[in-house]
């Protein structure tokens, strides 16, 4: 029992050890995408929103509540002298009801449903600018931890030289000042890595946002995935139309207000009313009595129909307004991709020169100057230029990387905005 007592107690002390060192979650981006997709919140209101107007498609078809009412009919003043007993007047009892068209109502039910696909068309509008901003970040949490293993390899060369100074000095082959110099040099480059740190830091909490998961939730990205940039197949207008979010609202708006003009018109045609009264007489001898009315609205009316047919003619002019707003959209918007496209194959050549003939030239000439310096033929400051040479190289490759990843982005959301 003491022996089992003991197990119980070192395996309690050592679970939050185990805890503490089991690996974070890996998410790739398309994983983070789906999760945006599923749990965003702002994109969850849109539905929501699409929602709404279908109760309200439904709720356009409801009859207006009868009315009814009670009171007297032809009832004298007090004080006035009766004729006839018949002349004390009625009790009376009306309920009236209206009649909708039941054509108006299915139409105006299509006009409100359709409505709803707008909210959808702008759900994926947004959900298109939220993939693009987690794109962003996840490359720039990629691009920083690129630096940082650039930065920590670097490192170890400036502190093999601390080193090196640090045991020539006692031998009066090595100035004092140069072991200062190198410390300063590894300090500066932690900094750099401080920095990149926060940015991979940034990049995550604003994902958790995205994803809505709490801003300190930890994970890490895959770091071995590199994106690559696949060009649409075509850029013509009718491809770009099948495309492009804001193209697919602009047409879900056309077609719900080209619904509207069909619910408009059918306001020349006729609504009904029914109304019942019956009448109960104060007087003893007089019979009891009804009224049965039905009316109709006459639309056609010039004064009436002149407030619907105009509203039918501006309708109709704002759908042309839109149609050629959408023709102008996607002409621009053919040129411009056209234009991102070289300038993403530009940008990728650019990259390949620096990384395949730039760099490796800067890390022979790095090697061949510590090597020197290693033998005492030369000085610390020309290998620290040689060092900073190289690493400056490399950095701003990977500050083009960025640009073209950004780039990359860039081009996906005019694609498919």
């Amino acid at each position: 029992m003491k022996r089992l007592i003991n197990i119980f107690v070192y395996t309690s002390l050592l679970l939050p050890v185990i805890s503490n060192g089991q690996d974070l979650p890996v998410l790739r981006l398309d994983t983070i995408l789906q999760r945006i997709d599923k749990n965003n919140v702002l994109l969850q209101s849109y539905e929501l929103k699409a929602k709404s107007f279908e109760y309200s498609a439904e709720a356009s078809t409801a009859w207006m509540a009868p009315m009814a009412g009670l009171g007297t009919f032809m009832t004298p003043y007090p004080g006035q002298k009766l004729m006839d007993d018949r002349d004390k007047g009625n009790l009376m009892l009306q309920i009236e009801q209206d009649i909708p068209n039941p054509v108006k109502q299915r139409a105006k039910k299509q006009f409100i449903a359709s409505q709803g696909n707008v909210e959808r068309a702008n759900r994926d509008i947004s959900l298109n600018e939220m993939r693009a901003q987690a794109k962003r970040l996840y490359f720039n949490w990629l691009i920083a931890h690129e630096r940082i293993k650039v930065l920590q390899e670097n490192e170890s060369i400036m502190l093999t030289m601390k080193k090196i100074e640090e045991v020539r000095y006692p031998y009066n082959q090595s100035l004092a000042g140069n072991v200062y110099k190198a410390e300063s040099k590894i300090e500066e480059n932690r900094n750099m890595i401080r920095m990149q740190q926060g940015t991979i830091a940034k990049a995550r909490s604003w994902l958790n946002s995205l994803m809505n998961m709490a801003g300190n939730a930890s994970f890490e990205i895959d770091t071995t995935w590199q994106p690559v940039f696949s060009p649409a197949a075509s850029y013509d207008t009718a491809s770009l139309a099948l495309l492009r979010k804001d193209v697919l609202k602009m047409n879900e708006s056309i077609r719900s207000m080209q619904l509207n003009i069909e619910s408009m018109k059918l306001d020349r045609k006729p609504d009904f009313r029914i109304r019942f009264d019956h009448m109960t007489p104060l007087a003893r001898m007089m019979p009891q009595a009804y009224s049965i009315m039905g009316m109709v609205s006459i639309p056609i009316a010039p004064w009436s129909a002149k407030m619907y047919r105009n509203e039918v003619k501006a309708m109709q002019f704002n759908i042309r307004g839109m149609e050629k707003e959408r023709s102008a959209m996607l002409q621009e918007t053919q040129g411009m991709l056209y234009g991102m496209q070289y300038e993403v194959q530009t940008m990728q050549k650019r990259i390949d020169g620096m990384e395949q003939t730039i760099i490796p030239a800067l890390k022979k000439a790095m090697d061949l100057n510590f090597l020197s310096y290693q033998e005492n033929k030369m000085s610390l400051s020309n290998v620290i230029d040689a060092w900073e040479a190289m690493t400056m190289m490399q950095m701003n490759v990977l500050d083009e990387k960025l640009k073209l990843y950004e780039m990359i982005v860039d081009y996906e959301k005019q694609l498919y905005r």
